[in-house]
């Protein structure tokens, strides 16, 4: 098992299942179903400009969840369209990963104002952004399919979504942020990832590597399944690793508007207040491993011409930093579909 030896590292985290925050039961909201019959089965509104879905989708099996934040003058009913602004969270987020944007970060704040619609969707605890390949049969969970076909129908067609569209994730939703741009040209004008294994294929004989990190999620998010019903064996299935691996897609990249972030896994100013404690903290393996390949990967962009812009600090792989750099690539991302 790839995973021995791990657990020294400090890696296996407990994580809780929280219960679904909106019923699957009752009148579905008015709006046109997925092409495939996704639909809404339900909507909760806890604040002024959130507003949650319960969405039934025939590729998850049962139902998923996303969180809309709404902008000013926004209106079912109204002749425009929006852009939006896709949030994806990583690994760990559990079962409510709709909220995790809106509770560890200050996202409906800095888009009070903005003419722009902020969607949050479920990935999974362990869904890696991507359709499974579960030994070549394919089946749920499908999620690259609920994401971006049936969720994004479910928004054009009810929500007013508009065909401009930016996205960003932290720690494996930044994988499946520039994973989404590359793999569909065109549906975004700009992709940022916040720690994320942005090349899959990474091997690292001497420590940690990201397939690692596939088989590590599964085991935590679900650990009655196998991690290689992903995409398979990182070495007998490789094609279909590569297929998702925004690495070798670097170059699917040309014109869309890139930004790659990532701290060294050593303890940074959100880590511990006390002087001269830091240097001595152990290293974050996680941030360090997202460090490394987000390096490679930006070097990959900048040997084929394609731009990047990047920011490499000293942090681990922890909210607070995450929360610092969606607020400074925020703007850029805006820029790009407003």
């Amino acid at each position: 098992m790839r995973l021995r030896g791990l657990a020294g590292a400090g890696l296996i985290v407990a994580v809780a299942g929280l219960t679904a925050s909106i019923a699957a039961g009752g009148t579905a909201p008015p709006g046109a179903p997925a092409d495939d019959g996704a639909t809404v089965v339900g909507e909760r509104r806890p604040r002024r400009r959130v507003l949650d879905l319960a969405v039934r989708s025939p590729v998850l099996e049962g139902v998923a969840h996303a969180r809309l934040l709404l902008p000013p003058g926004w209106s079912r009913d109204a002749s425009r369209t929006w852009p939006v602004l896709w949030l994806l969270h990583g690994a760990s987020a559990g079962r409510d990963g709709h909220t995790a944007w809106s509770e560890h970060s200050d996202i409906e704040e800095l888009t009070e104002d903005a003419d722009v619609i902020v969607v949050m969707p479920d990935g999974g605890p362990c869904g890696s952004y991507t359709d499974w390949w579960n030994r070549g049969g394919g089946g749920a969970p499908k999620w690259e399919t609920f994401h971006l076909a049936e969720l994004r129908q479910i928004l054009e067609r009810g929500y007013r979504a508009g065909p401009d569209r930016a996205v960003a994730g932290n720690a494996m939703g930044g994988l499946g942020a520039l994973a989404y741009a590359a793999r569909h040209r065109g549906l975004f004008r700009a992709a940022a990832s916040f720690s994320g294994p942005v090349h899959t294929l990474h091997r690292d004989p001497s420590g940690l590597d990201v397939a690692d990190l596939v088989e590590l999620s599964v085991a935590i998010g679900a650990p009655s399944l196998d991690w290689t019903d992903v995409w398979g064996d990182p070495d007998e299935q490789r094609v279909v690793w590569r297929q998702h691996n925004p690495y070798d897609l670097a170059g699917r990249l040309a014109g869309v508007r890139v930004h790659v972030s990532a701290g060294d896994g050593a303890p940074g100013p959100f880590d511990h207040p006390a002087r001269g404690v830091l240097d001595a903290a152990p290293c974050d393996v996680l941030e360090a491993l997202a460090h490394t390949v987000s390096r490679e990967f930006a070097g990959k962009l900048k040997k084929l011409g394609v731009p990047v812009t990047t920011h490499f600090y000293r942090g681990t792989h922890t909210w607070p930093y995450w929360r610092r750099e969606l607020r400074a690539a925020l703007p850029a991302l805006l820029a790009e579909i407003t």
